[in-house]
C-alpha cells in the first residue's frame, strides 16, 4: 500500500483553511480589520479599501494542526517518520524549519497589528522589521549549524563541505538568502490570489523533491500541509479576494518556503523553484536602483506584477502566468533532483 500521509495532509489543511473562512473572514469584518490600500499601487486597487487583511492566520492555524496530524499518523498508522525521529539532524531542521515559518509570520501579524489595528498604516518601521527578520534569521541558521548540517547540494556537482575552507561562504550567504526570500515572497502578495497560488506550486515541487532527494517524509509532510492550506485559502483569496493575507500570511509562507528548501538539504534549488519571488524582488531592486543613478524607471510600476497590470493585463491573467512560470521552473529543479 502507497503512503498517503501527504495526500491526508493536503485534504486537511486544504478544508481547515477553507471552513476557518466561514468564522474567521466575518470575525475581522466586524473588528474592522480592513486592509487600507496604499497610493503607490494602481489606482484601481483602491476599490479593495476595506477588504479584510491578517487572513495568514488561517494559514497558521492550519498548518500547524494538518502538519500534526500528518506526523501523527506517519509515527502511529505507517510507521514512515520513526527513522527521521531516530535522526538528531533531520528531526531538529524540521523543527527549525517550522518554528522559522511561524516566527516570520508573528513578525508580519505585528506588523498588520500595528497598520490595522493601530492605524499606523505602514506598520512596523523599516529598521524594526529588519532587524526582527534578521534575528529570526541568524538563529534559524545556528539551528542548522547545531543540527549538524554540514553541506550543501549543488548541481551536477553533488554535496560540498560548508564547515571549511570557502564553504564557510554558505553561512553569510545563506542569511541573505533566508532574509531576502521572505521578503521576496511579501513583495509578491500584491494581487487577488498571486502569492497563494505561486507558493502552492513551490510547495507541491518540494513535496516531491523531498521525496526523489532521499525520502525525507518529515519535510514532504510540511510541504503538503503549506501546499494545502495555499489551495483552501484561494478559496476565499481569488479575484475578487474576500480576504487577504496580510504580512502575518506572506511572511509566514516566505518562512516556509524557505525552510523547505534548507529542509531538503538543496536551498539553492530555491532559485528555480521561487523564480517567481526572485523576479519580484529583482523588479524592485532594479526600478530603485535605476531612478536613482539615472532618474528613469525600468518598469511601468514595480514589484513587476503591477508593471504587467498597468500593461493591461488581468489580475487572473498575471496569477496564471506567474503559477505557470513557477510550475516550468519547478519542474526544471525536480529534473535537476533527478539527473545530476
Amino acid at each position: 500500500m502507497k503512503d498517503l500521509t501527504s495526500l491526508i495532509v493536503v485534504i486537511i489543511s486544504f478544508g481547515i483553511t477553507a471552513v476557518l473562512g466561514f468564522k474567521v473572514i466575518p470575525y475581522l469584518h466586524k473588528l474592522k480589520y480592513g486592509q487600507t490600500i496604499l497610493d503607490i499601487g494602481p489606482s484601481w486597487h483602491k476599490n479593495k479599501q476595506g477588504t479584510p487583511t491578517m487572513g495568514g492566520v488561517m494559514l497558521m492555524a492550519s498548518v500547524l494542526f494538518s502538519l500534526l496530524i500528518g506526523i501523527l499518523y506517519s509515527v502511529i498508522i505507517r510507521g514512515e517518520l520513526i527513522k527521521e525521529f531516530d535522526n538528531a539532524k533531520r528531526i531538529s531542521m524540521l523543527i527549525a524549519g517550522v518554528i522559522l515559518a511561524f516566527s516570520m509570520g508573528f513578525i508580519g501579524f505585528l506588523d498588520d497589528y500595528i497598520k490595522v489595528v493601530k492605524k499606523r498604516n505602514l506598520g512596523l518601521t523599516a529598521k524594526q522589521k529588519t532587524v526582527l527578520q534578521g534575528i529570526v534569521s541568524a538563529l534559524y541558521l545556528v539551528a542548522l549549524a547545531f543540527a549538524g548540517m554540514n553541506t550543501t547540494w549543488i548541481p551536477f556537482i553533488g554535496d560540498v563541505s560548508i564547515i571549511s575552507g570557502w564553504g564557510l561562504l554558505f553561512w553569510p550567504i545563506a542569511f541573505f538568502f533566508v532574509y531576502g526570500f521572505v521578503n521576496a515572497v511579501n513583495l509578491t502578495d500584491g494581487l487577488d490570489g498571486l502569492a497563494s497560488s505561486v507558493t502552492l506550486v513551490s510547495c507541491c515541487a518540494f513535496m516531491i523533491i523531498a521525496v526523489v532527494g532521499g525520502s525525507l517524509v518529515g519535510m514532504n509532510v510540511y510541504a503538503a500541509a503549506v501546499a494545502g492550506a495555499c489551495g483552501g485559502f484561494l478559496v476565499w483569496n481569488m479575484h475578487p479576494a474576500k480576504v487577504f493575507m496580510g504580512d502575518t500570511g506572506s511572511m509566514f509562507l516566505g518562512g516556509a518556503v524557505v525552510a523547505l528548501s534548507f529542509g531538503v538539504q538543496r536551498p539553492v534549488l530555491l532559485l528555480l523553484v521561487g523564480i517567481v519571488y526572485l523576479l519580484e524582488a529583482l523588479s524592485v531592486v532594479l526600478q530603485v536602483t535605476s531612478y536613482k543613478l539615472t532618474g528613469k524607471r525600468i518598469f511601468k510600476m514595480s514589484p513587476i506584477h503591477h508593471h504587467f497590470e498597468m500593461c493591461g493585463w488581468t489580475e487572473e491573467k498575471i496569477v496564471f502566468i506567474f503559477s505557470a512560470v513557477a510550475f516550468i521552473f519547478s519542474i526544471i529543479a525536480i529534473i535537476l533532483v533527478l539527473y545530476s
